[in-house]
Formats: structure tokens, C-alpha cells, sequence
């Protein structure tokens, strides 16, 4: 049978389907339209894969709406909201383009009723984050939090023709969208313009794209709560203060570290970084990074394991799970997670495009409207400018419906913008005191031979950053395992050649919590038997009160921050992510055999040395240590030579 051929007949097929999905991908002209049956599932494993080499002209299998919810599969804390996993299984795969797609859309305005705005007022979001910067971040909860409210109304003239009107300004109006898409589940529309991928899987190759730091193109919200228009004059001048903040470019680098910790556990030869870059959206400008490296996991465990972005959640991601329950009043519903694209590719590899599910606009059928916006929460935020990105986050897709101004910064001022020389040196010139390591491909590295073949049993203390430390143990040829805290037990470090007591939030000082408890009668156990071990940030700070060393609050929380210091007779940059600091006790001498490096100015304890043991405060692991992997190097070689 021939095709047909009239514009728009494969449109309206699509919209008649029982589900479907309009989306145009990053690079594309077109619009891919994708139209079929729902199915729902309990777990991301459920998830039928094809094997097969796709047919003529088909890319994709099925699209997969991921609920931030899902993340109970990692055993996260979470408000249940009944936010179903489902997906579209795609029988009808085609392309249209804008203007086919603007002829079944409709033009008339949107009416509203009821409430228009912010659930969670512009006072209440800045009182409560400031809360959360005292009593979280600074009593060593995370080292960032991000906390979202809703934007909500009702649309009384809400249909399909409106959706796509929507969808189609979205298409004109948004620039740099990873995915600009409108999903139909059967129950709910979901349209937005994200411009953060989290995962793409290609040719075995896995890819992330961290995106932090927000230059707002207008400037703060008057008291009405609506962005007022900015003047081009000292536009440029803003964007080199903005690329300048240290409280933006570390924001930038916590979230490269948290999910360089999701490629180390995705991929086994790690990930390395590419970037800085700039992502301009008609409302903002953002900084990004891009993270790629080698993975043989099934699809559906990537999605698994890389929930989800710490970009929309915080860091460590457990913890900072824990604390959005906690302080946000219900689910999140898809807001956060992720979008999937499951396809295979011409050899029947399998394939995964998956973006966050940011600036999105979720609807019922009869209207009911709700955005979601976060900012991300860090040891010097202010609350008046986080609200101010909140309303900036919302702004791209609430002008979509007509609930707030266009932006008006044209794209051509936006374009001389990024690519202004100044603005590329700039950029460029934060990778200079960065990990060396990271920022290198390791995968042809040579194992060390004083360590080829040695094993290492991690203690993780609920903190990602002991995947990055296991992945520079295998590029010294070493084996590790980790053990969670919760599965300690005497006798769990035996046949180790070394231990690491690792990183974690928490207060070191709370000994009758039990995650501090169990850390600490590791330390105790690995004192008395004498085993190599090496103590890490919170591990640190517990070696530290067990040989007796004061244990306070630093006079500035350093969460994520690089500091230059006097450690092993030298100078380093290093990473620090701590609100605790060990002191040595005026007047009182340390233990026999124990040595310490300190800040010659607050006492505070950087690294600890003992006859079988260094506690070290700082993360060298950390993309903020510039020779973080040299520093592993000499500290573990020092360790297993001495035990030799």
C-alpha cells in the first residue's frame, strides 16, 4: 500500500493514538513523532527491550516517563504520590515539521480561574531557604540541596489545540533545548524544554551532562514576583561578574563531582570531563560540563543507577533525598527525573536519550496546571537571589502559556554573547587548578606494580565518592569492594591489604547515632588489629576523635570548595566538602607515633599520619584536587610499603 502523503495525516494519526509524544531532539530540524499504547510498570527492570535491529525508518522502541518517586528503587527516601512509571510502546514513528504541526494548533488565549502563582510564597521559599542553609548545610547534612515549589492554576479552555499551541511556541521561542517535547500519557500532558540531558547511551558509550551556575538575561523580580525586563546595557558586564561568582562556579563543580561518582559506578573505566561551556535559554544563561565513558550495563540499569541528577536533587544524593522529604510537602510527580528514548541502533546495540524533566508544564485533561522550579541550595546562598531563580526557571515555559512576559534579549545579542573571546579565556581558565586526572582519558593508564593486585574494602558512609576512589584504585591495578555501613560486622576487613573508612554526611561528634557508632567501632577495630587504612573526610574526623583530637564546627563550612594547603611537606589545591574540622587539644600531645599537617592560622587538621593509618580531611578524589590521583598514589604506596 502507498503511504500517504497529505501534510499532516502521520500528525493526526500520532494525536489519535492512545498515547504519544511529540519531541524534537538536540540537532534536529524536525519534529519525531511517536504514537502507541500505554503500558505501566513497578520497577525500571520490567521494561520490555527489543533485540532486534530496528525496522526502515524507525529509531526508537519506546518512551519511558521516569517519576522522581522511582528513586525508591535505590532505597532512597521519597513522598509517594502515585505518579505512575509507564511508557509509550511505539507502533507509529514519523517526522512533521513546525508548521505542520501549527496548523492543528490553536491560537486562542489561554483563560485562567482560581489561583495563578507560587504555592509556596516568595518570603516563605526565602525563610525556608534560609533554614536550610543553617540547619542543613551547616551542621554537615550535604554539601547542596535543591528544594522545588509549585506553580500552579487552571486553564478553562484547556484541549489538544492548546497543547500544541503551547508546544509550537516552546519551538519558537527556546533556544538551546536539549529536548523541546509535549507527551500525552492518556492521563496528563507533559510539555517543556529541557536543556540538561542526564544519560545518553550510544555504541557502549555513556554520556552526562552536568548543568549549574544561572545567569539570569533579566534581572530580580520586583515585588510583584514577575521578572522585569533588563536593559542591554551592562549585559556583557553582568555575565563576566556571573562567570566570576565563586559561589556559581563551585555550584558548577559539586554537581560535576556527584555525577563523575554515577559514571564511576556506570562505566568501569570511569569518566573523564570536557567543558566548561555556556548554555544559553531564552531566560538564562548556564555553565556545563560534559561527561562521557564505557559501560556494558543493561539500559534500564544505567536509568536505574543514575537516579537521579544531583543537579535537581543535591549532594550526596541520599542524604539530600532524605532532607527534599522532608522539607518539600509532597511528590515531585515526573519533575526531576527523566524522560527516556529507548531505542537500538543499526547493529541492534541498544540506545538511551534521556533528558531531565526540567522547565516542564504538567496538565490534566480538564486544565489543572502545574510547574515545578528549584534552586540549588549551597553554604552561601542568598535567599532573595534563589527565589529570584526559581521565578527565572519557571519563566521560559509559563511564557509558553502566557502567564508571564517573553524574554526579550533577542538570540543574536545572546550568541555574541557566548562566543565573546573574553568569555571563552574566562571559562577556560577554570580548568587550569582542576584535577588533572579527570580531565584526561585513563583508560590506557599503567597499573602502579608496588600495588597491581592488591585489595581494598571500602567503608561507604553514604557518600557516591567512594566509586570515584574505587575507580582510581583500578587504574592502580588494585581490586575493591564496597560495604556499606548498615552490613558491617566484625570481621568484614579481613583479607584486606588496605581499608578505607570513607566520606559521608553527618556530625563525627553524635556517637550515639548508629552511622557514626558503626564507623566508629571500625575505627577502633582497625586500630587494635594495626591493618592499613585510610581515612577519608567524616572516616577522618572519627579517626580523629578516637586518638582523641577536638571535633568542632569549622569557622566556614567548606562544601565544595578548593583551598590551597601545606600537606606532606608541599603545597596542593584540594577539595574540601566538610562542616567538621579535628583539632589537636591545646597543651595535649598526641598519641606516640602520630603526626599531624595543619593550617598554621584556625589549627584545623588537614592530614593525620600513624604508624599503620592518614586520615586525610580533604576529598582527593575530588575534580577540585589538582593532583588528587598522584596524592592516592603516594599516601596508599606509603601505607602498604610500611605493612609490608
Amino acid at each position: 500500500m502507498t503511504p500517504p502523503t497529505r501534510p499532516g495525516i502521520l500528525l493526526e494519526r500520532t494525536l489519535s493514538s492512545p498515547a504519544w509524544a511529540l519531541v524534537r531532539l538536540a540537532g534536529d530540524e524536525r519534529v519525531t513523532l511517536l504514537g502507541g499504547r500505554r503500558d505501566d510498570h513497578e520497577l525500571l527492570s520490567d521494561i520490555p527491550l527489543e533485540t532486534e535491529p530496528p525496522g526502515p525508518g524507525r529509531r526508537f522502541d519506546r518512551l519511558v516517563c521516569v517519576p522522581f518517586a522511582q528513586i525508591r528503587e535505590r532505597g532512597f527516601a521519597v513522598h509517594e504520590d502515585q505518579t505512575p512509571l509507564c511508557s509509550i510502546a511505539v507502533e507509529l514513528e514519523a517526522a512533521a515539521s513546525v508548521e505542520e504541526i501549527e496548523t492543528l494548533a490553536s491560537l486562542d488565549a489561554l483563560r485562567t480561574s482560581g489561583r495563578c502563582g507560587f504555592v509556596v510564597g516568595d518570603d516563605e521559599y526565602a525563610a525556608l531557604v534560609q533554614t536550610i542553609i543553617s540547619d542543613e548545610i551547616g551542621t554537615g547534612e550535604g554539601a547542596n540541596l535543591v528544594i522545588a515549589r509549585d506553580y500552579v492554576t487552571r486553564f478553562d479552555n484547556w484541549n489538544v489545540g492548546q497543547a500544541l499551541g503551547v508546544f509550537c511556541r516552546l519551538l519558537r521561542q527556546e533556544r538551546g533545548a536539549y529536548w523541546t517535547f509535549l507527551v500525552f500519557t492518556g492521563d496528563r500532558y507533559l510539555v517543556g524544554a529541557s536543556p540538561e540531558r542526564h544519560v545518553r547511551l550510544h555504541s557502549g558509550e555513556v554520556s552526562m551532562n552536568p548543568i549549574s551556575g544561572t545567569f539570569r538575561l533579566r534581572e530580580q523580580p520586583e515585588s510583584d514576583g514577575l521578572p522585569r525586563a533588563a536593559t542591554e546595557t551592562g549585559l556583557a558586564e553582568r555575565l563576566v561578574d556571573f562567570l566570576g561568582d565563586r559561589k556559581e562556579i563551585f555550584e558548577l563543580f559539586m554537581v560535576v563531582d556527584e555525577e563523575l561518582k554515577m559514571m564511576c559506578a556506570l562505566c568501569s573505566g570511569g569518566g573523564s570531563i570536557t567543558g566548561p561551556f555556556l548554555k544559553p535559554m531564552s531566560h538564562l544563561i548556564h555553565t556545563e560540563y560534559l561527561l562521557s565513558g564505557r559501560s556494558a550495563l543493561d539500559p534500564r540499569a544505567v536509568l536505574r543507577d543514575s537516579m537521579f541528577a544531583a543537579t535537581v536533587t543535591g549532594s550526596p544524593v541520599e542524604n539530600a533525598c532524605r532532607l527534599i522529604a522532608k522539607y518539600e510537602s509532597g511528590g515531585r510527580g515526573y519533575y526531576g527525573a527523566v524522560l527516556a528514548l529507548l531505542g537500538r541502533d543499526r547493529q541492534g546495540q541498544p540506545t538511551v536519550d534521556a533528558p531531565i524533566v526540567l522547565r516542564t508544564a504538567e496538565v490534566s485533561p480538564d486544565g489543572r496546571l502545574r510547574v515545578t522550579a528549584g534552586a540549588t541550595l549551597v553554604r552561601d546562598s542568598d535567599p532573595r537571589s534563589e527565589v529570584a531563580e526559581t521565578h527565572a526557571k519557571a519563566a521560559g515555559i509559563l511564557s509558553a502559556f502566557g502567564l508571564v512576559p517573553a524574554a526579550t534579549t533577542g538570540s543574536a545579542d545572546v550568541t555574541e554573547l557566548v562566543e565573546d573571546p573574553t568569555t571563552a579565556q574566562t571559562l577556560a581558565a577554570r580548568n587550569e587548578r582542576l584535577s588533572r586526572f579527570w580531565l584526561t582519558d585513563q583508560s590506557g593508564a599503567t597499573p602502579s606494580p608496588a600495588l597491581a593486585g592488591r585489595r581494598v574494602v571500602v567503608l561507604d558512609g553514604e557518600d557516591d565518592f567512594v566509586a570515584m576512589l574505587r575507580h582510581m584504585f583500578s587504574v592502580l591495578g588494585m581490586s575493591s569492594v564496597s560495604l556499606s555501613h548498615r552490613d558491617y560486622r566484625p570481621g568484614a576487613f579481613d583479607g584486606a591489604d588496605l581499608v578505607v573508612v570513607g566520606p559521608g554526611p553527618g556530625d563525627p561528634r553524635q556517637l550515639g547515632d548508629p552511622k557514626i557508632a558503626t564507623v566508629r567501632s571500625a575505627v577502633d577495630s582497625l586500630l587494635r588489629s594495626r591493618q592499613p587504612f585510610l581515612a577519608v573526610c567524616l572516616g577522618h574526623q572519627v579517626l580523629c576523635g578516637a586518638l582523641g583530637l577536638d571535633l568542632g564546627y569549622k569557622d566556614i563550612v567548606f562544601q565544595g570548595t578548593q583551598t590551597r594547603i601545606g600537606i606532606l611537606g608541599r603545597e596542593e589545591n584540594v577539595g574540601f566538602y566538610n562542616t567538621f574540622v579535628a583539632r589537636v587539644p591545646f597543651g595535649r600531645s598526641l598519641p606516640d607515633g602520630v603526626s599531624v599537617d595543619v593550617d598554621p592560622e584556625s589549627g584545623d587538621v588537614h592530614l593525620l599520619r600513624g604508624p599503620h593509618f592518614v586520615g586525610v580531611q580533604f576529598h582527593a578524589e575530588s575534580i577540585l584536587t589538582e593532583h588528587g590521583f598522584d596524592l592516592v598514589h603516594e599516601i596508599v604506596g606509603s601505607l602498604l610499603t610500611v605493612s609490608a
